[in-house]
């Protein structure tokens, strides 16, 4: 559980990093590659760290889709070439509603 503190403050910095970076709204974040690569890194980043969560963390928490964000994390890596921006702002969207 201790591992967990530390990789939820990390999931948490990672979010606050795809806020920050997608503050300018949806036509700054479709214009420029460094924002888009930025955000599917710290997506990346977020995917992986769910995946070192303890079960208990996860059983504790049932409403968070933890296998389907450890699956897109799976995708970004293997499949990268098929990327739908237009999917990953719906993404940033729920993690940081207007």
């Amino acid at each position: 559980m201790r591992d967990d503190l530390k990789y939820l403050l990390y999931i948490s910095e990672n979010i606050r990093r795809i806020e920050e970076d997608t503050a300018g709204g949806r036509a700054a974040f479709e214009a420029s590659h460094t924002i888009q690569d930025a955000v599917l890194h710290n997506l990346q980043l977020i995917g992986e760290s769910t995946k070192r969560l303890s079960m208990a963390r996860k059983d504790s928490h049932p409403q968070v889709d933890w296998r389907g964000i450890a699956g897109f994390r799976n995708f970004l890596v293997r499949d990268y070439m098929s990327v739908d921006l237009a999917v990953v702002w719906q993404i940033v969207r729920k993690i940081s509603p207007p």
